[in-house]
């Protein structure tokens, strides 16, 4: 196996069992999942903190969800086209939500990670402006800001509300944030004559 497959491959092996245990785990286990001998893994990294990284790395790769939301037909109505980003985007983060408690100390130090989150959060958000800017004159905020706004909301609903155990933020399902963004931030149309005569 050529020396970026093997790298490729320990790294596929190891993210579920990031996933489930977090860091905690051992070589040994990686080496048994991806099928290879424990000193297979330090020939093709220097340590296992190394092989933690990448795979860290590999998990916050926002390329797949950049290619989803450029996927998203722009024809269709903006509260769908909204609707299957929120899934998607939300989706991904459930995944990685036991990742998050990745012990700080193991990326302390790795500025290609720090400047990769960043950018991914970037790519993110000019994907989510792009399938929002075909309605930019029915938003009170531009589709920047509304991007941003819509992954607040993701981000808050896949972690609780930032850190508290359930309430409100837990309980909201894609409709739901797609309904509480839009329907705060459409222009209200200007009220008729026979509306304000009533008022």
């Amino acid at each position: 196996m050529a020396p970026d497959d093997r790298r490729a491959a320990l790294i596929a092996a190891t993210l579920p069992l990031l996933r489930e245990h977090g860091t905690a785990i051992s070589t040994r286990q990686i080496a048994e999942a991806a099928g290879v001998a424990e000193g297979t893994i330090f020939g093709v990294f220097p340590d296992k903190a190394s092989l933690l990284r990448a795979a860290l790395m590999s998990a916050f790769d926002p390329q797949p969800a950049v290619d989803a939301l450029a996927a998203i037909a722009t024809k269709a109505g903006l509260r769908a086209r909204l609707r299957e980003a929120v899934t998607t985007l939300r989706t991904g983060m459930c995944a990685n939500a036991n990742l998050m408690a990745a012990p700080r100390e193991l990326m302390a130090e790795d500025a290609e990670f720090h400047e990769r989150m960043i950018d991914g959060r970037r790519r993110m958000l000019a994907g989510l402006a792009a399938l929002i800017e075909p309605d930019r004159d029915r938003l009170r905020r531009s589709p920047e800001a509304t991007a941003q706004l819509l992954l607040l909301l993701i981000a808050a609903s896949v972690h609780r509300g930032f850190g508290q155990q359930g309430g409100d933020f837990g309980e909201m399902d894609d409709e739901e944030i797609v309904s509480d963004l839009l329907d705060g931030l459409l222009v209200r149309p200007s009220p008729t004559p026979s509306t304000e005569s009533l008022s």
